[in-house]
């Protein structure tokens, strides 16, 4: 198997507890505002905030929000000051591409495809660059039975 195989978090539980259990900074790409507070991109970040996680938030939309879930809203991953250890991505499949270079350049320790998210290339790129990737999973849930381990 090649090296860079192994920055793709699919099965191996072991893995993906080590980095939930060792994440405490998400930059969340595409959250939504309260305005749209029944939605995953909001509902999902403010449980992770509630759960002990430093959220950063990092809209798509939204150009007039200087703030959400109380935090202040950075329009590019690459202007978030400091270590990311997770980039959660709240993006269609078919929009995680475009977002590549600015993954990159941040170089978070993993980058998260939200449930029903899926992009091999990104995942690819992100993983030869050295960048761990979970695809079509929820944050939420899998740290939620981290935290009520604590």
């Amino acid at each position: 198997m090649e090296d860079w195989r192994r920055n793709l978090i699919e099965d191996d539980e072991e893995q993906l507890l080590g980095l939930l259990r060792s994440a405490r900074r998400i930059a969340v790409l595409g959250i939504k505002t309260d305005a749209a507070r029944g939605q995953p991109a909001y509902y999902v970040p403010q449980a992770l905030l509630q759960m002990g996680l430093e959220i950063v938030p990092v809209p798509v939309y939204y150009p007039d929000a200087t703030e959400i879930l109380g935090q202040k809203v950075y329009r590019r991953l690459a202007d978030v000051p400091g270590e990311i250890d997770i980039v959660d991505v709240f993006r269609r499949s078919r929009d995680v591409a475009a977002h590549l270079p600015d993954l990159l350049a941040t170089r978070p320790r993993a980058v998260w495809l939200q449930s029903g998210i899926r992009d091999d290339r990104t995942a690819e790129a992100l993983a030869r660059a050295g960048t761990l990737v979970v695809q079509d999973r929820c944050l939420m849930v899998d740290y939620r039975g981290v935290a009520r381990s604590r």
